[in-house]
């Protein structure tokens, strides 16, 4: 078959794996195709821990047994470890499949590869590699959780040409087009967690929640306030009182007062207590308690402070930044980033692996953060700035 034709099948079995898009974690996002005669037959994805693989539900669909030229499009290297399921690659050779299209290899350094070992000493022919690059784009979180151990820690900003994020009198309503907007609910979605500081959720009183195509889902919602600034005896967040202020939880330092944390648990929502000195919240211990609840990755959407502290701490893992066609060209114009003292690009931090999509008239960049070797904070400038996110 024609490498054309394998990047085609391989398309569609990614848009296959999508209709999966947030519900798998702490699995991946896949899709499987079965193509007879250059026709697609059946399709399946993994639509949940603990359910049936996409390979299997594909093969469930078909509901027959494969022609003998039929080949078998997957999306990430199928699985040849007993889990809560039994492996793929038993399915397939059972099923009689003679022919596999894998685009992205098992990022488990334990596993990688050998699934394709397995199916080539059953008689499978295995070509892999196909559309790596945009399989392995499905599942940012998964194959960071899987090398690591450790819950993706990524932020979202819509910033103007120029880099601002409000005018110096605070107006940001709406940078970003409604195309822009509703990608960003996308990855809400997608993400198992979305966090705010205080500051953010006084001055916008946001929903957090991920609103597509019509349905409103709530995420975790983490709120990081070290001294529970934003317990109020009136006007309470909407966070705090909605029908979602279950899956609220507040991250604060025992500098806010078990009495606010009383309060707020009175309410029905959550607090997590991280210890310190500091009437900061340590990172380091919000990343650990993550990966203990089994919360894999979590989408910050601000406020500046927030962002900042977590770029200074070496603590962000994933940038999202949508550029709008805005210029304000105002130094006292707002940024979202910011503190660092970057005297030379080689102090810069970087982004790799970057992707680049348009959304209407907006441009969004995202890509894996690096870090410089040496990165000097502003301490001048980032004291001036109050604590409480």
């Amino acid at each position: 078959m024609k490498e054309l034709d394998h990047t085609w099948f391989m398309r569609r079995a990614i848009d296959v794996a999508k209709r999966g898009w947030g519900d798998t974690h702490p699995n991946p996002l896949v899709g499987a195709l079965v193509v007879e005669g250059g026709e697609v037959v059946a399709e399946g994805h993994h639509a949940k821990a603990g359910e049936a693989h996409a390979e299997v539900n594909a093969l469930r669909t078909l509901g027959r047994k494969p022609k003998p030229s039929a080949t078998l499009y997957v999306t990430l290297e199928p699985c040849c470890t007993q889990g809560r399921t039994p492996p793929c690659t038993e399915a397939i050779a059972a099923a009689g499949i003679r022919h596999v299209v894998a685009g992205a290899t098992d990022p488990n350094p334990a596993h990688a590869g050998h699934g394709y070992d397995v199916l080539r000493a059953a008689g499978v022919e295995v070509a892999s590699g196909v559309l790596a690059a945009e399989c392995e784009d499905l599942n940012l979180i998964f194959n960071h959780w899987i090398t690591t151990g450790r819950p993706l820690f990524a932020a979202k900003s819509g910033v103007t040409l120029d880099g601002k994020v409000a005018t110096r009198t605070g107006d940001s309503r709406w940078i970003t087009g409604e195309p822009a907007r509703a990608n960003g609910h996308l990855w809400r979605r997608y993400f198992p967690a979305i966090a705010v500081g205080a500051g953010t959720l006084r001055a916008d009183n946001p929903r957090l929640t991920a609103r597509v195509n019509g349905t409103e889902w709530c995420p975790w919602r983490f709120v990081f306030d070290g001294l529970l600034r934003s317990v109020l005896d009136k006007a309470m967040p909407s966070v705090y009182t909605d029908e979602f202020r279950e899956r609220t939880i507040v991250v604060t330092t025992p500098h806010g007062g078990l009495g606010y944390v009383r309060k707020l648990n009175s309410m029905g929502v959550k607090t997590w207590v991280l210890g310190g000195q500091s009437a900061k919240v340590s990172f380091g211990d919000f990343r650990r308690r993550c990966a203990e609840e089994g919360i894999t990755g979590v989408f910050f959407e601000g406020g500046a402070q927030l962002l900042s502290e977590l770029l200074q701490a070496h603590e962000l893992d994933y940038l999202f930044t949508y550029h709008a066609p805005v210029l304000f060209a105002d130094d006292k114009g707002k940024t979202i980033l910011r503190g660092l003292r970057t005297e030379t690009l080689a102090n810069a931090v970087r982004l790799t692996c970057v992707r680049h999509e348009v959304h209407g008239d907006d441009s969004l960049m995202r890509g894996f953060v690096k870090y410089p070797e040496k990165m000097f904070i502003d301490e001048a400038a980032f004291s001036r700035r109050s604590p409480g996110g």
